[in-house]
């Protein structure tokens, strides 16, 4: 058997460390880390996500949000929320022009490491205070739902819950069942308007 390149052991160690780390956190009650100046999660044990990627999609949304922050016109005419999972972008929120949104999502196309930009924008003033700790209750209680669901080996952690003004978001590597049964899970949540699913899917049994 061919041994393997240089940089592919390169990857497997710092793999196989990453694993250990976070294992030692969880035993110790110690729910983060820091990684090049990122911090991962424990959850992030359980990602099917390589652990690199998680740790890129944690700085495009310190760039992506860095970059929008630096527009004053955003700044002021807009409020938009950036989730990265596996280099897609979701760009949530609202702007008070269509031209703002779009300025917006361009510049998170620019990015390094983008691979797909979904624009969820609206066009219109910003939500309420208390709409935005409605959503966020909104999304505790979707999370709740998904942990209902009656799979083998679905884990709930591995859907990411965004809701915006009463639209639940959902985003992971999942089967295509895992996908129907997390959505129907969370499209029966009180206060859920509409579903998006932003799932990419993966061969069932891997």
């Amino acid at each position: 058997m061919p041994s393997r390149s240089t940089p592919e052991r390169a990857r497997t160690r710092r793999a196989a460390t990453l694993a250990l780390v976070l294992a030692s956190s969880l035993l110790g009650g110690c729910g983060a880390l820091v990684v090049g100046g990122i911090t991962v999660g424990a959850a992030a044990l359980y990602d099917r996500r390589p652990y690199y990627v998680v740790i890129d999609d944690q700085q495009i949304e310190m760039n992506a949000i860095s970059a929008i922050q630096q527009d004053r016109e955003l700044q002021d005419h807009a409020r938009i929320s950036v989730t990265s999972y596996n280099y897609t972008v979701l760009l949530t929120g609202q702007a008070e022009r269509a031209e703002l949104a779009q300025r917006a999502a361009d510049k998170v196309r620019r990015l390094a490491k983008v691979q797909r930009v979904v624009d969820e924008i609206t066009i219109g003033p910003r939500v309420s205070l208390a709409r935005k700790s409605e959503d966020a209750y909104l999304t505790s209680r979707v999370k709740l739902a998904l942990t209902k669901v009656d799979l083998k080996d679905f884990d709930a952690t591995r859907v990411k819950v965004i809701s915006e003004d009463g639209v639940v978001y959902l985003m992971g590597l999942v089967s295509p069942a895992e996908a129907d049964a997390a959505t129907e899970k969370a499209r029966y949540v009180r206060g859920v308007k509409r579903v998006v699913k932003l799932f990419e899917y993966r061969p069932t049994g891997n």
